[in-house]
């Protein structure tokens, strides 16, 4: 079997081996992983680029409950990929909202730090 350990998963992916576990216990990803004779974790390429896109829904703000949905649509395989469509739909738009927020955050930041420039310039060259 080839794959990488769950220390190095770890460090790829930039998660604690205890949420690579806790991911796997609690329904969020597509298989249980794969173990050596040893009963050692061995993750394929395939795990690591479905864990890179769980960490980025929950980097987002999907809820747990959203996460462990879209997952077990995934593994149920085809025929419910309106079901699947509506939730990464639902998520974005939400996603879409909060950036819009932040954004809006952002730009009274840059307002303020346009006029303490211009304060300083002023100060400096007077």
């Amino acid at each position: 079997m080839t794959g990488v350990t769950i220390a190095e998963a770890s460090d790829e992916l930039g998660l604690s081996a205890d949420t690579l576990r806790y991911y796997e216990k609690d329904g969020l990803l597509l298989r249980p992983v794969p173990r050596t004779t040893g009963g050692h974790r061995q993750y394929d390429e395939r795990d690591l680029t479905w864990i890179r896109l769980v960490t980025r829904l929950r980097a987002t703000g999907m809820p747990i409950r959203d996460v462990r949905r879209y997952a077990a649509l995934v593994r149920a395989g085809h025929g419910n990929e309106e079901e699947r469509l509506a939730l990464l739909q639902a998520h974005r738009e939400q996603v879409l909202r909060e950036l819009a927020e932040v954004t809006g955050h952002l730009a009274a930041i840059d307002h303020k730090i346009a006029l303490y420039t211009d304060c300083v310039l002023e100060r400096t060259t007077a």
